[in-house]
């Protein structure tokens, strides 16, 4: 039986504590998300296949959240087959340029659009709800309004959003990782709900670690990941990232991102933008001709 926890805050303690749900092995939850109950407080909510410590969860909200006006952690079982439902039901549409979001519930309801994308809450991260894949997916419109890159690669795909917006985008096909199994079946499952299966080739790889990547330098490329996972990944990026071609980096708090940028530049990226949503950095930055030497 699946179990949430859920607890309210403001939204500065919201994002914190997310990103403290997401990060933790120990509860480690199968989804974590939120959703805005108005005047400045946000629900937060997570699942977990096993009851977790009420005192482990306790502790790991309040070292992320700090200071401020805390709601009664809640853990409430739900029945096995409900919770994907129930979670889902919680968000609405999430607009992000051309881009629209939304779950299955939504369908029907909403106007019109070649830049719709279907998902529902499932055991993969990146439903755009969170500001880091709606960042993403901002920076994408962005420069797809300017640019038609030939070779597209989404690293750490989670549900396959950005893959299969880019696919929607430019119509033509992208190559995805995750170290993760069940992503990889999440994402290709989306694609083809999405009418994009044919052009969202999904593999189980860490990074670029997959011969269909390797052989391949990418014009576009997507990271929405960890501060560390990104950081250790940079090598990679700057040998498999074509010169001139750009990568989209997300899944950073402000100060994470002065990191990473310093990394990328050390390692031949020059920086192009950024985007700051809800206290979260997406970058986008440009390989620069000249290929760095050092890791």
């Amino acid at each position: 039986m699946m179990h949430q926890a859920s607890i309210e805050a403001d939204r500065s303690q919201a994002e914190r504590i997310v990103l403290a749900l997401e990060e933790a092995v120990e509860p480690a939850a199968v989804a974590v998300g939120l959703f805005d109950r108005g005047h400045g407080r946000f629900e937060i909510f997570a699942h977990y296949y096993a009851p977790p410590s009420r005192d482990a969860l306790l502790r790991l909200i309040s070292q992320s959240a700090g200071q401020g006006d805390l709601g009664v952690l809640r853990i409430d079982a739900m029945p096995e087959a409900d919770w994907v439902t129930l979670s889902q039901g919680k968000r609405g549409p999430v607009a992000a340029g051309r881009f629209l979001v939304h779950g299955n519930h939504d369908r029907g309801r909403l106007p019109p659009r070649l830049l719709t994308i279907e998902l529902d809450a499932g055991q993969a991260f990146g439903t755009a709800h969170h500001a880091s894949t709606r960042g993403c997916l901002l920076a994408l419109d962005d420069i797809l309004k300017r640019r038609r890159p030939c070779v597209v690669v989404d690293i750490g795909t989670g549900t396959g959003v950005l893959a299969i917006a880019a696919a929607k985008a430019l119509r033509q096909s992208v190559i995805a990782s995750d170290n993760d199994p069940l992503a990889v079946r999440i994402a290709a499952d989306n694609a083809r709900l999405n009418r994009v299966g044919s052009l969202v080739s999904a593999s189980k790889a860490p990074g670029f670690d997959h011969p269909r990547l390797r052989r391949r330098e990418a014009d576009l490329m997507l990271a929405n990941l960890l501060e560390s996972a990104l950081y250790d990944l940079a090598p990679a990026f700057a040998k498999n990232v074509a010169p001139g071609g750009r990568a989209i980096l997300s899944g950073l708090t402000e100060t994470q991102a002065r990191t990473i940028e310093a990394r990328t530049r050390s390692l031949g990226f020059a920086m192009e933008k950024r985007f700051i949503l809800d206290g979260w950095t997406t970058l986008v930055i440009v390989r620069r001709n000249a290929r760095a030497t050092r890791d």
